[in-house]
């Protein structure tokens, strides 16, 4: 699995175009403030029962959070840090069980409509732990 994360003042997404069918339409855009913005690629790999990344994800989120202090998490499927690919329904499970627990532990956690090609805007500050990237 590889995370890029980043810390934005400001976070905004328009749905753009469909690229898997099997997942809901979605058409509404969302901004959010002072969020913390984790751009997930699930790995091939990680599909492994011996290769559980749940647990490493779940620190790292928590850890950022601390680190920049904020409780706000959007999850993102960002396919584009590595060749390999974790299936989508896989990545999508993940998401689903990163959110509830973090929502269990107090974390307002958001997710951006997956399986969409989406118009971002990033209002995000220029400090040491703004941008930072994981290989788990």
């Amino acid at each position: 699995m590889k995370v890029l994360f980043m810390y934005c003042n400001e976070f905004g997404y328009k749905p753009t175009v469909k690229t898997l069918e099997q997942f809901p339409d979605e058409t509404e855009s969302k901004w959010y403030n002072d969020v913390q913005v984790a751009f997930i690629q699930a790995e091939e790999k990680d599909m492994l029962p011996e290769h559980d990344v749940t647990k490493k994800l779940l620190n790292n989120i928590k850890w950022i959070c601390r680190k920049n202090n904020t409780n706000r998490v959007v999850l993102h499927s960002f396919a584009h840090l590595s060749e390999s690919k974790a299936t989508p329904e896989f990545t999508k499970a993940l998401f689903d069980r990163i959110e509830e627990r973090l929502k269990n532990v107090g974390y307002e956690v958001y997710q951006t409509p997956f399986g969409y090609f989406l118009d971002l805007s990033i209002k995000a500050p220029g400090f040491s732990l703004a941008r930072v990237f994981q290989d788990l």
